[in-house]
């Protein structure tokens, strides 16, 4: 239900700001300006608004001004409760936007001239959402899931949007009730539950994680950065002092964890990775690697990410996949035994029969 923003380069700001200031800038100081220190300055430095605040500040914007034809800057500042300074940031800000027309995209024309806001070509903002049924089916499935996290708590409020958009979503939410979301291993639960709560008091993770290429658990610190939701998955973002770098771990990997009395120390240099493309972003320089899994291998391709998974009788799958380490696939193989074979590339076939064949005479 997100709507489509694509921002255009302009040539400057929005008109009023250069050749006729808005109100506060000539004649008198802005609120929270030199000659008057912002909001929370005096007694300590308040809580800076996050990108999320301005965000839901810009979607009431539009509408508000909209429905007033025309609106002074010094009113419409004090009903966000923002100084005038922020509230032309924001103008400028929206002035870069375009509303999604069915052709062509339409730009939001507004001017701030003489100390009033005028909006016009924002017609876009009246018409009534519609969810397509992909949209609808990915936001009911996401609020179930969420609703089924530990951390929740009383999740009556969400219980009854949920209702409300499967009742506003109609046949295009429909689909979705095929879709059933579960979270009830306890270890799971404590898991999600520690994690929520390292994030939410700032400390360091003690976590035995199990690293399925290597077959093998691990210990590591980690200082938590964000808990996210990828492809059906939960995942603790954070910094690996092991690794010295941002990973993720997913949480049905999670051996054990531990809250520390210890503050994170997350590096400034440490960039959140980027989901919104999915986990996996195969290189071309990666081995294509083709295995045949047998009913007791199936698990393989809920592990490890596949480009292709097909169905074969018997229960056995044929998967494909992308890996830059080739020694990782010999050794999945030769984990599986009669589960799971090489189909291709050939060479890699070859080596793993060997490899089988050796750790075979050692039993003789």
């Amino acid at each position: 239900m997100t709507a489509d923003v694509p921002v255009r380069p302009g040539p400057g700001p929005a008109r009023g700001s250069a050749a006729s200031p808005a109100r506060g800038s000539a004649a008198g100081p802005a609120r929270g300006s030199a000659a008057g220190p912002a909001r929370g300055s005096a007694a300590g430095p308040a809580r800076g608004p996050t990108a999320t605040d301005r965000l839901q500040r810009l979607l009431a914007l539009v509408p508000y001004v909209v429905s007033r034809n025309v609106v002074g800057m010094a009113e419409t500042a004090a009903a966000f409760g923002i100084s005038e300074r922020e509230l032309v940031d924001d103008l400028n800000m929206l002035w870069c936007v375009e509303l999604r027309s069915p052709d062509p995209y339409c730009p939001i024309d507004l001017s701030y001239e003489g100390g009033e806001i005028v909006v016009s070509e924002a017609e876009a903002m009246d018409r009534p959402l519609r969810l397509g049924v992909d949209e609808a089916c990915a936001l009911l499935v996401a609020l179930r899931m969420l609703a089924e996290l530990p951390s929740i708590g009383d999740g009556s409020a969400l219980s009854r949007t949920i209702a409300k958009l499967e009742a506003a979503a109609g046949t295009a939410g429909s689909p979705s009730a095929q879709v059933a979301v579960h979270v009830d291993d306890l270890t799971s639960q404590s898991v999600t539950a520690n994690v929520t709560e390292a994030l939410n008091q700032a400390r360091r993770l003690h976590i035995s994680y199990y690293v399925p290429g290597r077959d093998e658990a691990t210990e590591r610190d980690v200082d938590p950065m964000r808990l996210l939701v990828v492809e059906g998955r939960s995942y603790l973002e954070g910094w690996c002092r092991r690794a010295s770098a941002v990973r993720l771990f997913r949480l049905d990997r999670i051996l054990s964890i531990k809250v520390l009395d210890v503050a994170k120390d997350v590096p400034a240099s440490a960039e959140p990775v980027d989901v919104d493309g999915g986990l996996f972003r195969p290189s071309p320089q990666d081995l294509e690697v083709e295995l045949e899994l047998a009913a007791g291998g199936r698990w393989v391709a809920e592990y490890y990410p596949c480009e292709r998974v097909e169905e074969l009788d018997d229960g056995r799958l044929r998967i494909r996949l992308r890996t830059p380490d080739a020694e990782m696939v010999r050794r999945l193989a030769l984990r599986l035994g009669e589960d799971g074979r090489v189909i291709s590339p050939g060479e890699l076939a070859r080596q793993v029969a060997v490899d089988a064949s050796a750790a075979l005479r050692q039993y003789d």
